[in-house]
């Protein structure tokens, strides 16, 4: 007897795989990329270049480097799998990694989404309440984002924030290299990437620069939810192959992580390289990300340090600083260039998390409470009347942490009107509770994905160099804990 969903499986487009047409299919990476590229590269790589000149530059391929395996596995799990690695931390004793996300993720969507709001209402603010002169305050401009990104949002779907992070991340990455290259730094202050230096009050930027770049470590929890929701490769068909019986199917509640595990040379040859296609175009979407933000981060902090050294950088009119230095290398006009590219940044930034932290929050209630279970997924086209109505389905619980998150950061911004400060402490906490979400998604993607599976289990140098980099990261993690909390001057606080 025939079996449709087998025939489905035999029929499958197969992505092109020639440069020009991967870059349209890019998705989830280019997204955590420009959640990445915002509050980071325009305010922490800036004021490290202003107050410390180089000092800082070996911070940068430090943080892209050793955290570069947190968010790859989280990319590789759900491309392998089909699912989100969220369903993977359901699966923990008691489900803890849950309880632990939620909560820190609840935290992050309040203080961190103030660092991320107001470093894009400090663009608008610099441009018309100090140059035009307009006696609006920094808050308003907050709200004003804020109101607007959530509607978007509410009215649309994933496919709104993956079209605008492409057109947001090409406005901001010609913008600064255009004017980089007007006088870009020396030669010799190259060498500060190899040579490591603390200055005196430097602990925060260091903290802030391991915490949000490329970004933290608990955005790759986002991009898994992004991978899963473009329904693309393995998680297009995996429903398909649990009807075929080709897959285990999931349970949040009965199930162990072995259930999402996929044995690929099962499924036809056609389905195996339409998900192995699917699978690099995913892994070269990220890098291509992660090269792009590192290129951006160094660039701004030479900028600054070339152009603004010495200056502390801070209060609300942050961004005329930065301004300022586009002002001296290339003449009024740049300026309107660096101010578009840099609310492209900041805005998208804000943007993306107004949906990536709710998407966590009801990932981790879909894994927790049986009712979401029943009522799962936030694309509209998946939704039923009843997914409307109950307030506890996984759509709803998305809805209401997105109107908290942004009354949340709009009461910071109000109270706490520093960009500086705010960006900073923001990224501060990201870096604290990094380790823990790196350490899952590794242990997740080498204990769920088959290990003979040679498309998608990581390689030998993979496997070695991402405990590695988890080692180093979870250190330099307890360094700067010992060095602002318990006083221990090991970075020059």
């Amino acid at each position: 007897m025939a079996d449709p969903a087998r025939d489905d499986l035999e029929k499958l487009d197969l992505p092109d795989m020639s440069p020009g047409s991967l870059l349209l299919k890019f998705g989830p990476g280019t997204v955590l990329m420009m959640t990445g590229i915002g509050t980071s590269h325009l305010i922490s790589a800036p004021t490290a270049g202003g107050r410390f000149e180089y000092a800082l530059l070996w911070c940068i391929p430090i943080a892209y480097i050793f955290k570069y395996y947190g968010f790859e596995m989280a990319f590789r799990f759900t491309n392998a799998t089909g699912k989100s690695i969220m369903e993977a931390y359901g699966t923990a004793w008691k489900k803890w990694p849950l309880w632990y996300v939620m909560f820190t993720t609840l935290l992050q969507a309040a203080v961190g989404q103030a660092g991320r709001l107001i470093a894009a209402a400090a663009v608008l603010y610099y441009f018309f309440s100090v140059s035009m002169g307009l006696g609006i305050a920094l808050p308003w401009y907050g709200l004003a984002l804020g109101v607007f990104a959530v509607g978007t949002l509410l009215r649309g779907s994933y496919k709104i924030v993956e079209v605008s992070a492409k057109a947001l991340a090409a406005v901001l990455f010609v913008s600064t290299v255009a004017v980089y290259f007007v006088r870009p730094a020396p030669l010799s202050a190259m060498g500060h990437f190899f040579i490591y230096d603390a200055p005196q009050g430097s602990w925060l930027i260091i903290a802030a620069f391991l915490g949000l770049l490329p970004t933290g470590i608990d955005v790759s929890l986002q991009a898994s939810e992004w991978g899963k929701a473009k329904k693309v490769g393995l998680g297009r068909i995996r429903p398909q192959l649990e009807a075929s019986g080709l897959a285990t199917a999931f349970d949040p509640f009965t199930s162990s992580k072995e259930d999402l595990s996929i044995d690929t040379s099962k499924m036809p040859a056609h389905a195996q390289e339409y998900c192995r296609r699917w699978f690099r175009i995913g892994m070269w979407d990220f890098r291509v990300g992660h090269v792009m933000s590192f290129i951006v981060a160094v660039m701004f902090l030479l900028l600054a340090a070339v152009w603004l050294y010495p200056s502390p950088i801070e209060g609300r009119a942050v961004m005329g600083e930065i301004a300022g230095m586009f002002r001296e290398s290339v003449g009024p006009w740049m300026v309107v260039v660096f101010l578009f590219g840099a609310f492209a940044a900041t805005f998208s930034t804000a943007f993306n998390y107004f949906d990536g932290w709710p998407r966590i929050v009801g990932a981790c209630c879909r894994n927790l409470f049986r009712s979401t279970a029943r009522l799962a997924g936030v694309a509209k086209a998946d939704l039923t009347s009843e997914h409307r109505r109950a307030w506890y389905s996984e759509y709803n619980i998305y809805r209401v942490t997105m109107i908290y998150s942004l009354i949340a950061s709009v009461i910071i911004i109000t109270v706490e009107q520093s960009p500086v400060y705010l960006v900073l402490v923001a990224s501060a906490l990201a870096f604290f509770i990094a380790p823990v979400v790196y350490f899952l998604n590794l242990y997740y993607c080498l204990t769920v994905i088959p290990r003979d599976d040679k498309a998608f289990y990581p390689s030998a140098f993979d496997r070695w160099f991402s405990w590695g980099s988890l080692v180093v990261f979870t250190g330099m993690s307890f360094i700067l804990i010992m060095a602002r909390i318990m006083k221990i001057p090991l970075f020059g606080a």
